[in-house]
């Protein structure tokens, strides 16, 4: 082969190779780099009623609510130890006013009686309490493609990069492969 001949092969091979260089140079990309990835939360409050069992006093029932019975027993009983007290008129008062200290001390003593005449009762008691849930509602994602970087709201976490066709992001999460 002569020189000229080498010329001309070397210049063919050089400009094929710039031409090739310049159009991989100049090819849209493939993948647009991610920057940052921030996950889009919502927070739900959420009322739940929360019951437990509660171990409770209570009075048992009174038969006699207005104490007649330690009233009147009370009153006697005064009336008797008044009587034995003095002569003449003092014995009279005397019994009247220990029928009225008896039957005030019957009185009493038959309300302290009902008081503590108690048992024990079960209750359910329920009350409403909050619990909070997250929910995940997508990505917040930025990325850079060339020189430019934007960002976009994703449904899926990506990776290091997100694919890129005919310019533009593809942002649906490709199929997982199945084995057989």
């Amino acid at each position: 082969m002569n020189s000229t001949g080498m010329i001309l092969s070397a210049a063919v091979i050089t400009t094929a190779g710039a031409f090739g260089g310049y159009q991989l140079l100049n090819a849209p990309p493939k993948f647009a780099e991610v920057l940052s990835v921030k996950p889009i939360t919502k927070i739900q409050t959420i009322p739940q009623e929360a019951c437990h069992e509660e171990t409770v006093v209570r009075q048992k029932p009174v038969k006699d609510e207005h104490r007649v019975a330690g009233t009147a027993i009370g009153a006697v009983v005064g009336g008797l130890i008044g009587s034995q007290v003095g002569g003449g008129d003092g014995k009279k008062a005397a019994t009247v006013a220990g029928a009225i200290a008896g039957g005030y001390a019957g009185h009493k003593a038959q309300e302290s009686l009902q008081k503590n005449d108690t048992y024990n009762a079960t209750e359910t008691r329920c009350e409403t309490i909050y619990e909070e849930h997250s929910q995940l509602l997508g990505y917040d994602v930025k990325y850079r493609l060339g020189e430019k970087t934007g960002t976009v709201k994703m449904d899926h976490k990506p990776g290091k990069t997100i694919p890129v066709q005919d310019g533009a992001l593809v942002l649906t999460k490709a199929p997982e492969a199945t084995s057989k």
